[in-house]
């Protein structure tokens, strides 16, 4: 639901609330919704500009730096961190919320680096050298794994001061790198088979969902936006590049991705939807170019099927609220206690 200014304008002319309340409750809700992303030309700034940041000190990292040393690596981090952590702080302290937490987030960003320089400096690695920090992007490493699980406490420690949603996106990150980190840990060695990669992705990403489905629980803002994404990321991904070998398994495989379709109308997330609809429609082009290649009514059937769900998608919009309702009705009370209270939510 979309709510505007004229709305409350429209709420105090017919008497529902007067004009002092409705000035009020908006000016409350406008403050409430500084500290949300938005839109904006200042929203767009603020985010791309840490987008700039972090891609600078990730994914863009030249090999220049790697001329600076362990100590060069390990002080400049830190020092960029401490800028970072300053000027947040200040604008935090103003009510600048959005830039403010931005900037602790970029602190948090600094985490792996500042860790990099110390293992280059005293060559201290969980699985041997694993080579220079760009690679960290990469190279699935054993090695790497410091780097991850020293951004994972940091943001946690900052989430504990700090209150913004943003700052677990870091987390999130390294989450989602560690579940493919840890399988030469995991298994001991640096060679690892296909398969014992996706296993450990799989289980890795579904406890990446319950923390964050534990965490929307007990929030009343969004701080489970990213672990639902980037746990879907490593289950999904995992499941989805498995051989499944046989029809039945293909079959199990549509029906978990229709299973996530549904958990996005319970849990209000859309990530479940969008990772579901992929999931069944790679299913159903196996069966295009596979199973029913030579099929002249197959097209005209998933016709029908697509425009048969455009039907249902139309008559859900028409009656959202009685069928979700009901759907909750046919759900058990316990169940229903379970879910996240906010369901209004991407």
């Amino acid at each position: 639901m979309r709510i505007s200014r004229e709305d409350f304008i429209w709420a105090a002319s017919t008497s529902v609330i007067t004009e002092a309340q409705a000035d009020a409750l908006w000016h409350a809700l406008e403050k409430r919704g500084d500290v949300r992303p938005r839109f904006d030309l200042a929203h767009l700034a603020y985010y791309f500009g840490a987008l700039i940041v972090m891609s600078a000190m990730g994914w863009f990292m030249t090999l220049a730096w790697e001329n600076l040393g362990g100590p060069g690596i390990c002080g400049i981090s830190v020092l960029y961190a401490i800028c970072f952590v300053l000027a947040g702080r200040t604008l935090w302290r103003l009510q600048m919320n959005v830039p403010g937490g931005l900037l602790f987030t970029l602190a948090v960003w600094m985490t792996p680096l500042v860790i990099y320089g110390l293992e280059r400096t005293t060559g201290l690695w969980p699985q041997g050298d694993p080579g220079t920090y760009r690679d960290f992007h990469i190279w699935v490493k054993g090695s790497w794994f410091l780097m991850e699980a020293g951004t994972i406490l940091v943001g946690a420690i900052a989430l504990r001061f700090i209150r913004f949603p943003f700052l677990t996106f870091p987390i999130a990150f390294a989450l989602w790198y560690m579940s493919m980190d840890l399988t030469p840990l995991l298994f001991g060695k640096e060679d690892f088979a296909y398969h014992e990669r996706l296993w450990v992705s799989l289980w890795f990403g579904l406890i990446m969902l319950l923390i964050a489905y534990l965490i929307d629980r007990r929030t009343q803002e969004d701080f489970s936006f990213w672990g639902y994404l980037f746990g879907l990321l490593a289950f999904w991904g995992g499941l989805s590049l498995m051989d499944s070998g046989s029809q039945l398994n293909r079959f199990l495989y549509c029906l978990i991705n229709v299973c996530l379709m549904l958990l996005s109308v319970l849990l209000q997330r859309r990530a479940f939807i969008v990772f579901g609809a992929l999931g069944v429609f790679g299913y159903l082009g196996y069966l295009s170019y596979d199973v029913f290649k030579d099929s002249v009514m197959f097209p005209f059937a998933l016709t029908f099927l697509g425009v048969l769900i455009i039907a249902l998608g139309v008559g859900y919009q028409r009656n959202r609220e009685a069928i979700e309702r009901g759907v909750l009705n046919l759900v058990p009370a316990g169940v229903q206690n379970m879910l996240p209270k906010n369901r209004s939510r991407s």
